[in-house]
């Protein structure tokens, strides 16, 4: 009894004008208009729901950008992003990008169960929810969340305001240094101010950065949350084989 070969899978017709898609962008520069869903859908001979899937796959992807009431452009290149124990400015910098910083909220709230947990603390303890936006050659990149201890950081906002680098206030103020760290990556779609705020789409993917770093003496200096675009960085972390 012979054996038939095993069928290879028919191609989704969205997938056929994806590939239709990616060869009209390589001809484009970045924030060139594409053609319309319905020109597209025209020239390829197929529905208008299937060249929206497409289109769609592709700005998730971060290939394309949406801007409402405009059209549908080819996105900026990604940027490559290596994960270091360093301050966002040092990051940017070693990337060939200008830093800056824009200040949106630095108050002194009780912390909750999962704050006190994370910088060792007592429930209902002072600490500062220091709320930043963080820019690369004037592009917003993530909005970062930091909660750090009052009670050892005392006045850290006024400083922060000063030097706007966080890692150079606590060195140079407090003198306490980051040496280790622990980093989490997740995926969210974007809330209505976070969209507004990097200039994206609400329920747009974003990547979740969770830092929980340490000093010397292993004692916990801050907890923070950064929400960077999905359809602007790609991490690049380096990794070593266990001795």
């Amino acid at each position: 009894m012979s054996s038939s070969a095993p069928q290879v899978p028919r191609e989704p017709k969205y997938y056929s004008v994806k590939r239709h898609l990616l060869e009209i962008m390589d001809s484009l520069e970045p924030d060139s208009v594409v053609p319309t869903e319905r020109v597209l859908s025209a020239e390829l001979g197929t529905s208008r729901t299937t060249v929206r899937q497409a289109l769609l796959e592709l700005v998730a992807e971060g290939r394309l950008v949406r801007r409402h009431g405009s059209g549908t452009y080819v996105a900026e290149p990604k940027m490559t992003w290596p994960l270091h124990l360093t301050s966002f400015t040092e990051q940017a910098a070693a990337n060939g990008f200008t830093a800056s910083t824009q200040l949106i909220s630095a108050q002194r709230i009780r912390a909750d169960d999962a704050v006190a947990g994370r910088l060792a603390v007592d429930v209902g303890a002072s600490v500062f929810r220091i709320e930043r936006l963080r820019l690369a050659d004037e592009r917003p990149m993530a909005v970062e969340t930091a909660h750090l201890s009052a009670a050892r950081f005392p006045q850290l906002p006024r400083h922060i305001r000063r030097v706007q680098s966080l890692y150079v206030a606590l060195a140079d103020v407090y003198g306490v240094v980051v040496v280790s760290a622990e980093e989490s990556i997740a995926t969210a779609p974007a809330s209505p101010r976070e969209a507004a705020l990097l200039h994206t789409d609400t329920g747009a993917p974003m990547l979740v950065l969770g830092r929980h770093s340490f000093d010397a003496s292993g004692q916990p200096v801050e907890w923070v949350t950064s929400w960077y675009r999905g359809d602007r960085v790609t991490f690049i972390a380096n990794l070593t084989a266990p001795r």
